[in-house]
């Protein structure tokens, strides 16, 4: 009898299994955006990192009474999380791609919004709070429902914020670049879906490698990109100009012609054209 052997799945095909679209899009939001740090750590162990959080979720629930209400179980899930564990924002080195890394984030417990949130979410739901990440213009935000209503917190403190100070922080993007108003309050409160959460960390990730001109990790988070959204024509778009930085003229090639071919009208059709033809006479 041969021996068994067994193939290892690459990051990549990893986070393929984890985000394929299922009844409901009920992704495992923790596992699938704690291997977004395998493009740049290859070894890393997100059993390890689940293992963390379990660990953290255990100590909070040690603490519940039975009969906590949720405004009870949100207060003592913000004293552990900023106040003994110290959770908060990494404001020296805001762009660091380790912000969005979250066994860094665990470690270090310095992050961006958008990666507190995801952990500050798994333990809220961890001890039955009906909670959910809002992907609110220029800052990621958290929600809960307790009795009387609905919290909106900062990730990055866990301050409760009013309607004035959403109205406030809104102010900035009232207007978008066609000089169309932004949709009301209500609407830019309305709970992320998992997909699209992992979308906007993505996105992060993206701009800092874009900024820092590097293409390998970049090629690796658009990768990600045309998995996670499928229909996105500009994600492919994307991942074609990461493969012409690098030199990849075949697959380069495939992916921007693909575009081309799927948008017709856009505005950088000529521009992408061109760049197809040069590629062509590269090839």
């Amino acid at each position: 009898m041969p021996p068994l052997s067994y193939s290892i799945p690459t990051p990549l095909q990893y986070f393929t299994a984890l985000v394929a679209p299922q009844p409901g899009d009920n992704l495992a939001l923790l596992e699938a955006a704690a291997c977004l740090a395998q493009d740049a750590y290859p070894q890393l162990d997100v059993q390890e990192v689940l293992a963390d959080m379990d660990r953290l979720l255990a100590r909070l629930k040690a603490r519940l009474p039975q009969d906590a209400g949720a405004l009870q179980r949100l207060r003592l899930l913000n004293h552990l999380f900023y106040g003994e564990l110290g959770f908060s924002g990494n404001l020296n080195d805001y762009y660091a791609p380790e912000n969005s890394y979250l066994h860094s984030v665990l470690h270090s417990r310095r992050g961006i919004p958008i990666s507190l949130a995801v952990l500050w979410l798994e333990l809220a739901q961890g001890i039955g709070l009906n909670a959910a990440g809002v992907s609110f213009p220029g800052h990621f935000l958290v929600k809960a429902r307790v009795a009387g209503g609905q919290v909106v917190l900062d990730p990055l403190t866990g301050q409760s914020l009013s309607q004035e100070a959403l109205l406030e922080r809104l102010e900035p993007f009232q207007r978008d670049g066609a000089g169309d108003e932004a949709p009301p309050l209500s609407v830019l409160l309305q709970a992320a879906s998992a997909r699209e959460i992992l979308a906007r960390m993505l996105r992060n990730l993206k701009e800092i490698h874009r900024a820092r001109r590097d293409w390998e990790l970049l090629l690796a988070v658009q990768e990600r990109l045309v998995v996670l959204l499928p229909g996105s024509w500009a994600e492919l778009r994307d991942r074609g100009l990461a493969h012409a930085e690098l030199g990849h003229s075949v697959p380069a090639m495939q992916d921007l012609q693909a575009y081309l071919d799927n948008t017709h009208g856009a505005e950088d059709t000529s521009a992408i054209a061109a760049l197809v033809h040069a590629l062509r006479g590269a090839a």
